[in-house]
């Protein structure tokens, strides 16, 4: 119950259903959520921690400026993406990608190990018998794109992981939720022939252009849907 109510609160925020500077009442949504101050306490508690909601003396509980949330946290990121994705943070999430993935996919050409490869060939394997089930190209894409930052055997880096995760899960739930979704497979067996030759550039440019290639598969599809709308 606990977590529900952090789930049920806390995209409730990131949607705008609260607006910075609204009021939260504890007794108001201890009704409306069927559970006790016990939980809802609590859960006010984590959704505190991750920058979203503040309580003051006189003021009650209210949520804080978009600024002061953590952005990085992997729940905001997951409800941000929930939906229909707000435009603005796709093409954040766009931006980090291409700052990151090819810098990660230069320095995973320059230390990847026979384990490293083996887990990016088994994601492509992956990728390939998906076919038309789309969780399981989704899951496969995910598999691969982990397996790529691990590669570059750097921490920190990897770390990201949870902001390609986010970028990944909207892209490619909508983009292979479609009819005519495009064969990833190629594009992806590109990064990997690069990383095993070593070819640092050569990953680097491959990785570009996957992201181009999913950033246009996104903006065709969504340039589908409004004609959609208006026709």
């Amino acid at each position: 119950m606990h977590r529900q109510a952090v789930e049920v609160i806390g995209e409730q925020i990131v949607r705008g259903t609260y607006a910075p500077g609204d009021s939260l009442h504890p007794d108001r949504i201890e009704q409306e959520l069927g559970v006790s101050k016990t939980v809802v306490r609590e859960a006010l508690r984590v959704l505190a921690s991750k920058g979203l909601i503040d309580s003051r003396q006189k003021r009650g509980t209210f949520v804080r400026p978009r600024a002061d949330w953590n952005l990085l946290d992997s729940d905001l990121l997951r409800w941000q993406g929930r939906g229909i994705p707000d435009e603005t943070f796709l093409d954040n999430l766009g931006e980090v990608r291409g700052i990151v993935e090819p810098a990660g996919a230069r320095l995973a050409a320059e230390r990847r190990d026979e384990a490293d490869l083996a887990a990016l060939e088994d994601a492509l394997d992956q990728m390939a018998a998906a076919g038309s089930d789309a969780h399981a190209a989704v899951e496969a894409d995910l598999a691969f794109h982990r397996a790529l930052l691990a590669a570059a055997h750097n921490e920190l880096l990897t770390r990201m992981e949870v902001v390609i995760e986010a970028g990944l899960r909207v892209r490619d739930h909508i983009v292979h939720g479609a009819d005519h979704s495009a064969d990833a497979v190629p594009a992806h067996r590109a990064v990997l022939d690069a990383v095993r030759a070593q070819d640092a550039e050569a990953a680097a440019r491959a990785v570009e252009e996957l992201l181009a290639q999913a950033a246009a598969d996104l903006h065709q599809l969504t340039v589908d849907a409004d004609r959609g709308d208006t026709g």
